[in-house]
């Protein structure tokens, strides 16, 4: 039976057991939710279905391959639900039908459980003419306001927490505004954003060359691209945003270059797919398959890898068939080239547990061993499923074969494409595996270094009582079980803090070259990085061959800071690192977070302002009245008050009132209420309010609370480079940033591939 550390129990449990209507267990065990899934993907194996369960069974067991999250889950289960995780939706024509027709479509597809991703570079930008109704575009970003706030009541209504990429050309002429739409507050959060950043751009960059912006052949501004490129940077290290997508590498080096044009990706980015393409993902745990783990002659045995290898393959083609799919075009693109995305996780930790440092040289020696055994086998792979069951619809063998990296296979890998086709178009991606790697025993995540090697979770009983435990890495826990709970940890146990963005870097570029699709990765970057060593990581990721680059560096918008000291020697590297600012402890300051028992006290007279709004649909303004207290030298909102004529809104607006103020009286991090209240959805629709999409009257009321908190200074005005404080506290445990969790509240979220993961209560957020 497989055994598992009690927080991946609890995971599972709480993500990938399936349960009876009432909650009751189905799976009664972890082999009992192996087995399920082993038996229903065994189900596109008529022939030999018995012996292809117990072998599908046998590769998850003891955590060796994991499948993603949503097969997991839904596999096997009798629900209509996608086992797909992520998808890129149809292209989105530049008209109103058309425009709605996309937004019902995203909808339809996040109410199944589907993260999704758009390019909006196909919309006329703000104030081009609207040719028949003699009016101005509002521009692709207030269509991008829309999509968020569907997002947000797909959310409300229960469903799976959604998640969204969004896109955009970096000649499309709002790209401007594009790069800055997250500095306002509130706005687009549930959209990852990028920028298409073409070769072209890059050359121009290099060259300090002029760049012009155009939208169906008329140019609409030129300015250097220096600029332009500066502008993604300064944004991206402000606030972690938008990452970059080399796109014309990706097309260039796609399989299937002859039949498809690629202009977005999934939420995280590890998937580059066309209209209407589907994400579908699983990895190898590599950490499992060590042998002689902390011994000399440690290593990965590649006729074991590469039997899980084609194991996998063959599971994750049968999802295609047996899946559900939100859409009849997912499951036409689908079917057509049947794409899977085999990956890895647990690289970390198996490159400790080989003596080998991360970034170093040794490492990617036996990066490349193992992810070239990975790539050839799941040819390999794929190639025999072809001759067994057919190559994929839309197979051209002289076409295929003429594809970049296809000539980059091995020659034995080409001659058995030419003569049996293959199954799938592509193979190969690296997967956020935050989740999933807790799940097998908290492994390291994809190819991600270690983040932390152990860390305090607190653990809420059935009696409501809380308890806490340690959750460590698993190479540390195997390596106190061989060497000693005293033995020093060797100087190759680097965590992503102590690593320079080289070491990130060169990493991703060696897992690139053996991958045909993409690769979620973020790259931390100390807080103290200056700019322009900051601006050469994506030039480097850029150079070394990356698809694509997403950084984290701590910062105001993010989090403000606290370093809790703990004295530990910083590791040599083996290749030169960017010297770090050295940081000095940063004490509790007065926008600290307070988590009070009592309420504070109302003093007799309080500073205030009030505010007027006029809801479209209400005949009646409404007044809304927001007193402040200055508590620690800081003013902070202590109550509010509604008013209008309008005695329709009188109960719920007393209530309302009532209510926010009781929680702005507990004092501490009060920013949260602006969020939910901007998170509710009229179902009748929302209003156009100067010249903005608010989704309801509630919503309206979040805007003036929110402005008011940035009048006061409480919240940070967006329109200021020098931001305060924002309340949402953050730990620095010996150099790891972790950020208030929005679940448990607890400071304690980090991020990792793309997504916010806290490492108190396993909440993630990929959008």
């Amino acid at each position: 039976m497989t055994q598992m550390a009690s927080i991946s129990q609890q995971i599972w449990d709480m993500k990938y057991r399936l349960k009876g209507p009432g909650g009751e267990p189905v799976d009664k065990t972890i082999d009992d939710s192996w087995r399920r899934v082993a038996r229903y993907l065994a189900a596109a194996e008529p022939a030999d279905r018995q012996r292809w369960e117990q072998t599908f069974f046998e590769a998850m067991e003891d955590f060796l391959f994991l499948p993603a999250g949503r097969i997991l889950s839904g596999a096997g289960t009798n629900r209509k639900v996608t086992l797909f995780n992520c998808f890129v939706m149809g292209d989105i024509p530049d008209d109103m039908a058309g425009i709605f027709e996309n937004l019902k479509e995203a909808a339809i597809t996040m109410q199944q459980g589907g993260g999704i991703g758009y390019d909006f570079s196909t919309l006329r930008p703000k104030g081009a003419p609207v040719k028949g109704v003699g009016a101005d575009a509002s521009g692709p970003l207030s269509f991008m306001d829309v999509w968020d706030a569907m997002c947000r009541t797909i959310m409300s209504a229960g469903s799976r927490r959604g998640a969204m990429m969004a896109t955009m050309r970096c000649d499309h002429p709002d790209i401007e505004a594009f790069i800055e739409a997250k500095r306002e507050p509130g706005r687009l959060r549930m959209f990852n954003l990028s920028v298409l950043v073409t070769d072209a751009f890059m050359v121009a960059v290099k060259n300090d060359e002029a760049w012009s912006l155009t939208f169906g052949g008329t140019a609409y501004k030129s300015l250097p691209a220096r600029e332009l490129w500066n502008k993604i940077m300064r944004a991206t290290y402000s606030f972690a945003e938008p990452g970059v997508i080399f796109i014309d590498r990706i097309n260039r080096l796609n399989n299937l270059w002859y039949c498809e044009n690629i202009h977005a990706t999934n939420p995280c980015g590890e998937q580059p797919l066309p209209p209407y393409g589907v994400c579908l993902l699983g990895s190898i745990n590599l950490a499992r398959l060590v042998d002689k783990p902390f011994e000399d002659g440690a290593g990965i045995d590649p006729a074991r890898l590469g039997g899980l290898v084609r194991t996998a393959v063959r599971m994750m083609d049968n999802v295609i068939d047996v899946s559900n799919y939100p859409l009849p075009q997912h499951r036409q693109e689908a079917e057509a080239k049947r794409r899977i995305g085999l990956g890895i996780t647990g690289l970390a930790d198996a490159l400790i547990m080989c003596g080998a440092r991360y970034g170093g040289r040794e490492a990617i020696r036996l990066t490349e061993q193992w992810l070239s055994v990975l790539r050839r086998e799941a040819y390999l792979a794929s190639t025999e499923l072809a001759a067994e069951k057919g190559a994929f619809p839309l197979y051209d063998a002289e076409a295929y074969l003429a594809g970049e990296t296809v000539k980059s296979l091995e020659p034995e890998v080409q001659a058995a494409i030419r003569a049996h086709g293959i199954r799938n178009a592509l193979l190969t991606s690296i997967a956020p595996t935050g989740t999933i790697s807790l799940f097998a025993d908290n492994v390291s995540s994809g190819l991600e270094p270690v983040f932390s090697f152990a860390y305090t979770r607190t653990v809420l009983m059935p009696d409501g009582s809380r308890r806490e435990e340690e959750v460590s890495d698993y190479a540390v826990r195997l390596f106190r079980r061989l060497r000693g709970e005293a033995t020093p940890l060797p100087d190759y146990f680097v965590d992503a803090q102590t690593l320079s963005p080289g070491d990130h870097v060169v990493m991703q570029a060696t897992v690139q070259k053996y991958i045909d699709s993409s690769i979620s990765k973020t790259i931390n970057v100390p807080e103290g990085i200056g700019f322009e060593p900051f601006k050469d990581v994506y030039l480097q990721a850029y150079e070394s061959g990356c698809k694509g680059c997403t950084t984290y560096r701590p910062n105001d918008v993010t989090g403000a800071v606290l370093e809790v000291k703990k004295e530990t020697a910083a590791p040599q590297a083996e290749l030169p690192l960017e010297p770090a600012r050295a940081r000095p402890e940063d004490a509790f300051d007065a926008g600290a977070v307070i988590h009070l028992t009592q309420p504070l006290n109302r003093p007799e007279e309080l500073p205030g302002a009030t505010y007027k709004i006029r809801w479209p649909d209400s005949e009646h303004a409404m007044y809304i009245t927001l007193n402040d207290i200055v508590q620690d030298g800081r003013r902070r909102p202590f109550e509010v008050f509604i008013n209008s004529k309008n005695m329709e809104h009188f109960a719920w607006t007393v209530a309302l009132t009532r209510m926010i103020s009781a929680v702005f009286r507990r004092g501490g991090d009060v920013a949260f209420v602006v969020e939910e209240l901007k998170a509710v959805f009229d179902p009748r629709g929302g209003q156009w309010m100067g010249g903005k999409y608010v989704p309801s009257l509630l919503a309206a009321i979040g805007d003036v609370i929110e402005r008011h908190m940035i009048n006061i200074g409480f919240l940070p005005d967006p329109a200021s480079q020098d931001k305060p404080n924002q309340g949402k506290q953050a730990v620095n445990m010996g150099h790891r940033p972790l950020r208030q969790c929005p679940k448990c509240g607890q400071p304690s979220l980090v991020r990792q591939e793309g997504c916010d993961t806290c490492t108190n209560c396993a909440y993630s957020k990929c959008g």
